[in-house]
């Protein structure tokens, strides 16, 4: 028996080095999945163009795109744009994001709140984000405190909206385990409410973060002098679709990238869940 324990002990740190290993791969493969299908159409979409079945012409290819990336980055211009589009998204990300967690807990969390003031928040929500445009050019003017005004507009609602339905969708019997162990305010919220509410919440700041990366275009064609959405009002009034769709795909990296970044900081507040995620191929 002492023997057989002996081998089971020496083997364990092998197994555990064995899908250590194993787990690496698996990382590396899953984001060659992601990758796959963008590359794939960027590679049709060039032999579509070399082949002659289409011009180009509105429609660049990608090695006329990746030229005027490779322009805009050399000359220091891409990086001048994506610095003043982000520090944007980021201020109006938080501003945006605390506001709609403060809003989302008083009427999660208060009934008369919640009859009083979701009402009138919904009806806000359906609002597009070009029509709070003129409104805020005239209030802030078309300086950054109207573009930032906007992006945070832009993610206040989802982030709202994801609190306020968790806290309401918290299971009663849970609340009142809570009162039996005769819990405070404050311990009923720390211990019970919020690490119900938490997976919601990272979800709608996800969901908040997408939204402001949405919003910076219409916050940017306020009169913006730099900035992603100036590159493509640039490219649109000056005929040069390959800028334009270098923008669009800049936007969408940065905007992966961002939410990534996101994921791994929050990843540590949400280990405690065993999920689907975790046992999924």
């Amino acid at each position: 028996m002492a023997s057989m324990l002996d081998t089971l002990t020496e083997a364990s740190p092998v197994k555990q080095s064995r899908s250590l290993f194993a787990a690496w791969p698996r990382q590396v493969w899953r984001v060659a999945l992601g990758i796959a299908l963008p590359l794939c159409g960027f590679v049709l979409w060039e032999a579509a163009v070399a082949s002659g079945l289409t011009t180009g012409r509105l429609v660049p290819p990608p090695s006329r795109i990746m030229a005027a990336l490779s322009q805009l980055s050399l000359s220091g211009e891409l990086w001048q744009h994506v610095g003043s589009t982000s520090l944007r998204v980021l201020v109006g990300f938080i501003a945006g994001a605390v506001a709609g967690a403060l809003a989302g807990s008083v009427t999660g969390f208060f009934r008369v709140a919640h009859a009083l003031v979701d009402p009138t928040l919904q009806a806000l929500r359906a609002i597009p984000s070009i029509a709070w445009v003129p409104l805020f050019i005239l209030w802030f003017g078309i300086f950054e405190t109207s573009k930032v005004a906007l992006i945070a507009t832009g993610v206040f609602f989802p982030v709202y909206l994801g609190v306020s339905t968790a806290l309401l969708s918290v299971d009663r019997k849970i609340v009142e385990v809570g009162h039996i162990f005769r819990l405070s305010g404050f311990d009923l919220i720390r211990r019970i409410l919020f690490p119900a509410v938490l997976p919601a919440f990272i979800v709608s700041l996800r969901a908040g973060l997408g939204l402001g990366w949405m919003f910076v275009v219409a916050a940017e064609f306020m009169g913006a002098s730099e900035g992603l959405g100036y590159l493509l009002v640039d490219g649109q009034q000056l005929g040069k679709p390959d800028q334009i769709l270098a923008a669009i795909i800049v936007f969408a990296m940065i905007g992966k990238l961002s939410d990534a970044l996101l994921v791994h900081l929050t990843a540590p507040l949400v280990a405690w869940q065993d999920t689907f995620r975790n046992g999924a191929l």
